[in-house]
Parts: C-alpha cells; sequence; structure tokens
C-alpha cells in the first residue's frame, strides 16, 4: 500500500499539477475566444482525438504490462514488438489524415478548417506512438522520468498557448513587424491545435532515448499473442472512452447551429471544473495497473486489492466534497458566461468516481485473461448513454448529456463487480464505503440549506462540514499517527 501510495502520489504531482495547468487554460479559452461556441469547437475536436488514440493504442500498453510481467526475461522483446507495431500503425493513420484532411473535414463539419484535421492526426499519431516508451517508464519504475516528461509536454503546450493568444495579438497592436510573417489575427481556436501540435513534437523528440534503449526485434508470434489478449481492451477501450466522450461527439448532431456549439461549449467548460476527480482517477491507474500485476502472485494480493479499492473511494468523496462545497469559489475559473452550466459539476463528478471504482474492479478480467467481459461492460455503457444522450439531450440539453454519462458508468460499475465477484471474489469493505458515501451525500445536502448574504460565511460554514468529513476518515480509517511527516511528531511527542 505505502509503495503504491507512493508512485500515485508521484503520477499524480504530474497528472494532478499538470491537469491544474492544462485546467487553468479553460479560462484563458473563455475569456480570449470570442464566443461559447468556438470552445464548442476545441471540446467537439478534442473528444474526437480521446476516440482515436484509444483506436491507435489498441489496448497494447496492457497488453505490454501483461506479457513483460509475465516472461521478464523476454522484456525487451516485447517492448521492441510493441514498440514497432503501434509506430507502424500510427505513422500510416498521421499520413492518412493529412492527405484526407479535407474530405475527413468535410464529413464532421469543419471543410473551412481542414488543417484542423491534418494536426490532429499528427499528433494523436504521436500521441499513440508515445505511449509506449511512458509505459516502459512505468514498467520500469520511473515515475519522476515519466512525471518530468508529462510536465515537459504541459508547460510548453501553455507558454504556446499564451503567445498565440496572448502574446501575439499584443504584438500585433504594438509591432506588428515582428509576427506579420507568421500570425493571422483571424485564426482564432486555429492557434489552440497549433501549440498542441508542437508541444507534443517536443516531448516525441525527448522520448527518443527511451525508443532506442533496446535492440530492435520484432516477433510475429508474440504479437499474435499480444493481439489477441489487447484486442478485446481495444473494444473495452473505444466503448470506455466513447463513454467519456461520446456526448461531446453527439451534442453537435442532436443540437445543431450556433445555439447547439455554444451549450456545448459550456457544458464542456463547465465539466472541466470537475476534471480533478478524473486527474485523481488517472493518477491512481498509472500506478495501478503495473502494482496489480506485479502484485498477483503475492499471496496477499485480494487483502491489497480491497484495501486500495476502499481507499481510492475514501479520497474520491473527500475531492467531491472539496469541489463542490467550494463551487462557487471554483466557478471564477472560468468566465461567468459559463456559469449557467455549474449544475452538471456534481453529476460529472460521482460519474468519474463510478469510472475509477469500474477501473479498479477491472483487475478481475485482466489477471485472468477474460479481457472480453471488460469489452462487453463497455460496450453496454456505450448502449445506455447514446440513447440517454438521444432521449435527454433535446430536452434537457447538456444536463442530459451529464445524467446519460452518470446512468452509463453506475450501471456497468455494478455489473462488473456483480460478474467479478463470481469469476475472482474480492472481500471488499462494502460497510466502510457505503459508510463514507453515505456521510458524503448527506453533508452536500446540508450544504444546500446554507444560504446566507455573505460568501466567506457561507464558505466558513461549509468548511465546517469538510473538517466533519475529515475527523470521520482521521478516526476511521487514517489515524494522524500513520500519516507520513505526521507520525514523525507523534514519535517525538509520545517517546
Amino acid at each position: 500500500m505505502r509503495k503504491l501510495a507512493k508512485e500515485t502520489a508521484i503520477y499524480g504531482i504530474s497528472s494532478i499539477l499538470g491537469k491544474f495547468l492544462n485546467w487553468m487554460l479553460v479560462p484563458l479559452y473563455t475569456y480570449v475566444l470570442e464566443s461559447s461556441a468556438e470552445y464548442g469547437v476545441v471540446t467537439n475536436l478534442y473528444a474526437w482525438t480521446a476516440l482515436l488514440l484509444v483506436l491507435l493504442t489498441y489496448g497494447m500498453e496492457t497488453g505490454y504490462f501483461r506479457f513483460a510481467n509475465k516472461n521478464r526475461d523476454e522484456a525487451d522483446k516485447v517492448y521492441s514488438t510493441t514498440l514497432i507495431a503501434v509506430g507502424f500503425t500510427s505513422l500510416i493513420f498521421g499520413i492518412l489524415c493529412v492527405i484526407f484532411s479535407r474530405s475527413i473535414g468535410a464529413v464532421i463539419g469543419y471543410t473551412e478548417h481542414h488543417e484542423y484535421i491534418s494536426m490532429l492526426g499528427v499528433v494523436v499519431a504521436m500521441d499513440a506512438f508515445g505511449s509506449i516508451p511512458f509505459a516502459y517508464l512505468r514498467y520500469k519504475n520511473r515515475p519522476i522520468q515519466f512525471a518530468s516528461l508529462k510536465m515537459i509536454m504541459i508547460f510548453t503546450n501553455i507558454i504556446f498557448n499564451l503567445f498565440f493568444l496572448v502574446g501575439c495579438p499584443w504584438l500585433a497592436v504594438k509591432a506588428p513587424e515582428f509576427i506579420n510573417w507568421f500570425y493571422n489575427p483571424n485564426y482564432g481556436v486555429g492557434y489552440v491545435f497549433v501549440a498542441n501540435l508542437f508541444s507534443t513534437l517536443i516531448v516525441t523528440l525527448a522520448l527518443i532515448p527511451e525508443i532506442f534503449v533496446v535492440k530492435f526485434e520484432f516477433d510475429k508470434v508474440l504479437l499474435k499473442k499480444m493481439l489477441r489478449y489487447s484486442l478485446p481492451l481495444l473494444v473495452l477501450g473505444i466503448a470506455g472512452i466513447m463513454n467519456q466522450t461520446l456526448d461531446k461527439i453527439l451534442f453537435p448532431f442532436l443540437m445543431t447551429g450556433d445555439a447547439g456549439a455554444a451549450e456545448l461549449g459550456i457544458y464542456g467548460a463547465t465539466s472541466k471544473i470537475a476534471m480533478v476527480m478524473l486527474m485523481f482517477t488517472q493518477a491512481f491507474r498509472y500506478a495501478y495497473e503495473p502494482f496489480i500485476f506485479a502484485q498477483h502472485k503475492d499471496k496477499n494480493s485480494l487483502e491489497a486489492y480491497a484495501d486500495a479499492m476502499k481507499f481510492f473511494v475514501i479520497f474520491s468523496l473527500l475531492i467531491f466534497l472539496g469541489m463542490v462545497l467550494y463551487l462557487d469559489v471554483f466557478k471564477y475559473i472560468i468566465q461567468h458566461d459559463y456559469w449557467a452550466g455549474l449544475n452538471v459539476v456534481p453529476i460529472v463528478l460521482f460519474s468519474f468516481i463510478f469510472q475509477g471504482v469500474f477501473f479498479n474492479l477491472s483487475l478481475w478480467y485482466k489477471l485472468t485473461d477474460k479481457t472480453m467481459y471488460g469489452a462487453w461492460f463497455s460496450v453496454l455503457g456505450t448502449i445506455i448513454i447514446v440513447i440517454g444522450n438521444i432521449i435527454l439531450v433535446p430536452i434537457l440539453s447538456y444536463t442530459g448529456a451529464a445524467w446519460s454519462a452518470f446512468a452509463c458508468y453506475f450501471v456497468i460499475m455494478l455489473v462488473s463487480y456483480y460478474y467479478g465477484q463470481k469469476h475472482m471474489p474480492i472481500k471488499y469493505d462494502l460497510k466502510t464505503i457505503g459508510l463514507y458515501t453515505v456521510v458524503t451525500l448527506v453533508l452536500y445536502g446540508i450544504s444546500f440549506f446554507i444560504e446566507t448574504p455573505y460568501k466567506f460565511v457561507n464558505v466558513g460554514l461549509k468548511s465546517i462540514l469538510m473538517l466533519a468529513f475529515i475527523a470521520l476518515l482521521v478516526k476511521h480509517d487514517f489515524p494522524l499517527k500513520v500519516v507520513p511527516v505526521v507520525n514523525r511528531i507523534f514519535k517525538k511527542r509520545f517517546k
């Protein structure tokens, strides 16, 4: 647990800090871009890129962990084979996107700016290829190097965004002769994608030492075995990412015109406030996936998995309360025109919690090589989210999209738990998980009655609710004497 917590913390620093910094681009976009419709373009196209990234990695990250741990003597061959396979498919994809950018742009509604398709196609290709060297760093337990490279990508992306969206408009007024040769003041949202392209290219170049760290070998027999294991994970991954992004892909078709684009922009911006939860689940995932394969042969592994689930849920609920109780503060991250969508934040937060629990539960079919179950669960979730969006979005707009995602993850979480207990029974501490969930909902319900004319009073009263949850956490499961740093104080005081 200490090792898992330590690596989660390291991955979390890069993930949470990095996502936070990217998160801070949201106010930049909401204040700088001309309208919420322009931010709707960002929301829509990045939903497509998330889906395409899953397609291009086709479950090979998890396949790499599985086969590298299965036979550590051939770990280098597994890495090399994975790298060549993903590299080849990524290269073909990038070339096709550039060649057919006009046709693709016409299909998804970007005829006037088909270059967006070219740029994002190349970005996705580089990201897919880079995911394997990043997986190698995780396999080698080098979270600091992993985190450093991720931070390089984030900082360069922010710098280029600030340069094109803030610096260049200022220079266009003060010293236009310096930028006239490359800067178009009317290009607007397009520079978001230019910044992404440059930052991804820089990190891909930085990964070169990890690409050539082993001798290149390509084993066709090994690749076939890996594909048999990984392709069901591709179905799972596609369905899983569609469950995250499909609402943003479908939205322009369900609510058309500028009004639909504006509503999508509001949904995308307010959903970003809930990204803190996704940052935590992603940080946990980076550490947990190598952990479950490494711990599988340990006689206490099932107990460790149960403990990991309990603490994941507890800290997820802590983040949930921290976000919803202080939403009146967090809302200033985005421009006030977007505040109409703040009602979806609690719904999206719980959706992310369910998603994280579903990922925790996924260990049973990954460890028993029954990955097809995960694929079917995710397909079920996709069906729910599609039907939910078709029915609810025309009626409730983005609120309907948020409830559809909530229903999707809630159902597949329950189904995965049911089948997991049949195939790989784990005694999860449901009593404690239930206690914290009920307390969280009660405290959240009480917060609705805290409404005074003074914002600082509201924040103070809600802080008491937050302290009540922390007190329960300390008393029930996390006594201060076991907390790193704090435990030293205890030892000195009671020596």
